[in-house]
């Protein structure tokens, strides 16, 4: 098992994001946000199909704000490890998808996040201004992700590592 490690809070950030919570008008208290285990089919994100599961997973969430438009704006943060396997050949590898970030999701169900810090994210083939796959990004970043999932990313600053190539 190959390792990669990185410093910094967490945020689930590897297929999507859960539902946002109750909405509050201001910092509400911080709650548990547990991930779930989850696979991709091959040619999703990777050649072959991935499997991903949390190996620390102490991420927490508070309601920042609800806008008047009913925007939610959601602050994450805490300790998070991801174990990916790939489900071909059993090679796996950890991640730290730290980073604190805060995500606003509309009632159209589009998103916007800004993080610092490492996280991950999936890009699929003709639904982003990223190449595919599934990447830690490790930084100062932007993410639309519009209610038909078209994501585009912006980098501030920071550096990437590609999830799939580690897992060949």
């Amino acid at each position: 098992m190959r390792r990669i490690a990185f410093v910094g809070m967490a945020v689930a950030c590897a297929v999507g994001l859960s539902t946002a919570p109750a909405a509050a008008d201001r910092s509400g208290p911080w709650k548990p946000a547990p991930s779930l285990p989850w696979d991709v089919a091959a040619g999703t994100r990777c050649a072959f199909p991935v499997h991903g599961e949390p190996a620390v997973d102490e991420v927490s969430f508070r309601v920042l704000k609800t806008f008047k438009d009913g925007t939610v704006r959601t602050q994450f943060t805490g300790a998070f490890v991801l174990r990916l396997t790939n489900k071909e050949t059993g090679a796996t590898t950890e991640a730290d998808a730290g980073g604190d970030a805060v995500i606003d999701v509309a009632p159209d169900r589009s998103q916007s996040w800004r993080w610092k810090g490492p996280v991950m994210v999936g890009f699929s083939t003709g639904m982003g201004n990223h190449a595919p796959g599934l990447f830690i990004l490790d930084g100062d970043y932007r993410l639309e992700i519009s209610a038909t999932g078209y994501r585009k990313l912006t980098k501030i600053r920071g550096t990437e590592i590609d999830l799939c190539a580690a897992l060949s």
